[in-house]
């Protein structure tokens, strides 16, 4: 801005004096002050708009920037699934004459692996001892949430805790 030093503001003020006297000076002065204000109002204001308009133009080429790129990145995805499906099936597509049939389970086979299964539930669910459990308070079976709440909830009979 105007580059004022104190020896300039003396010499503006001496001639203010003389031109317009001492009596309308401090008028002057105070009207002076205020189209100053006002001016470095308007100028920050000018000032901030400009830089939103930039901001506000950044942020669109961004936008354009990102869905240009989101836009190339959905085409290589399609691209690469569609790719993906043909080769597939494209192996579907083979017959598999010499390949030999997939055997499928007999009910011996069945009921072995089901006597196996109950075996080995049989092992994890037995695997604690029933005397271990209730020395250690484990629980003996399943509880549902409701009979945990009535098991859990205060008596009636008894006073409601105070804490004065």
């Amino acid at each position: 801005m105007i580059d004022l030093g104190l020896s300039k503001l003396a010499i503006i003020g001496v001639v203010a004096l003389v031109v317009i006297g001492p009596e309308k000076l401090p008028k002057v002065a105070r009207m002076a002050g205020t189209l100053y204000g006002r001016a470095q109002r308007y100028l920050h204001e000018v000032k901030s708009e400009v830089s939103r308009e930039i901001e506000l133009e950044e942020l669109k080429n961004l936008q354009k920037q990102a869905t240009e790129a989101a836009s190339t990145f959905k085409a290589d995805v399609e691209n690469s699934i569609a790719a993906n499906m043909a080769e597939v099936e494209n192996a579907l597509s083979i017959d598999h004459h010499d390949e030999p049939a997939i055997a499928t389970a007999t009910t011996e086979d069945q009921q072995r692996k089901a006597k196996e299964f109950r075996r080995k539930r049989l092992v994890r669910s037995s695997a604690i001892p029933l005397w271990y459990k209730q020395r250690n308070n484990g629980r003996m079976h399943v509880m549902s949430g409701a009979a945990r709440v009535a098991r859990f909830r205060p008596r009636s009979g008894k006073p409601p805790a105070s804490f004065y």
